[in-house]
């Protein structure tokens, strides 16, 4: 997701104003059983790639973007709005999709001019890169890309352009259960989970590869979201 300054006003104007903002994120997640996966604090806009399992997005946001831009309008002296209506955000489907959006984000500042994704302190690459979480729950992403050194081998590759933030079609519900029918035939959705780990994979792939969403599969089976995005 990404939120920015209203009218391109400037988030952050010093150290403190990156750390507070930081902060809120970090206690509205943990209140509100969400995620930080990846960031990255530009000047005057921000990338943010949350988990959110309890569809409690708006809540979040709301709630770090309130909270921040109270403070910097009573620190700074500013007067009116701080970020620019509403933020912008879209959904991470599928495993490929996931670590594309990734290295997006960190590699910001270097596509802004500003340094490589190595040298900026306001993002969550030196988390990843030193292996010491703070803000960003990494052990998804490390794990995928098995470790420190795969994660660091990824992130140095050229982007392929898999990965654009825009507006993604989603199927229906009742799209989903439709297509799931025809994919599993005989099985039903609940008893996928009750597979060994080869069919089960197998079949979650499919439903993936058929444009299900991770969420609409794991309301169909049961099956938690980071299994699904792992099934290949």
């Amino acid at each position: 997701m990404i939120a920015k300054g209203s009218g391109g006003q400037n988030l952050f104007e010093c150290d403190e104003d990156y750390l507070a903002f930081l902060s809120y994120l970090s206690k509205n997640c943990e209140k509100l059983s969400a995620l930080v996966r990846a960031y990255c604090l530009m000047t005057n806009h921000v990338h943010l790639l949350l988990e959110d399992h309890d569809d409690r997005l708006s809540e979040v946001m709301k709630a770090t973007i309130t909270s921040y831009a109270l403070r910097f309008n009573s620190r700074a002296g500013h007067i009116g709005h701080v970020f620019q209506q509403r933020f912008k955000s879209q959904p991470i489907e599928d495993e490929g999709y996931l670590l594309q959006a990734v290295r997006y984000i960190h590699n910001n500042p270097a596509k802004a001019g500003v340094c490589p994704a190595s040298e900026y302190r306001w993002s969550s690459f030196h988390e990843y890169a030193s292996g010491v979480s703070a803000v960003a729950d990494t052990s998804l992403i490390l794990d995928m890309c098995g470790g420190v050194d795969g994660f660091l081998d990824f992130s140095a590759v050229a982007e392929d352009g898999g990965y654009r933030f825009a507006q993604r079609s989603r199927i229906s519900e009742a799209q989903a259960r439709e297509v799931a029918g025809q994919i599993l035939g005989k099985i039903a959705p609940a008893d996928v989970k009750t597979l060994g780990r080869e069919s089960r994979d197998a079949l979650l792939f499919d439903l993936k590869d058929a444009g299900l969403s991770a969420r609409q599969i794991s309301r169909l089976t049961g099956i938690g979201q980071n299994t699904i995005a792992r099934a290949r």
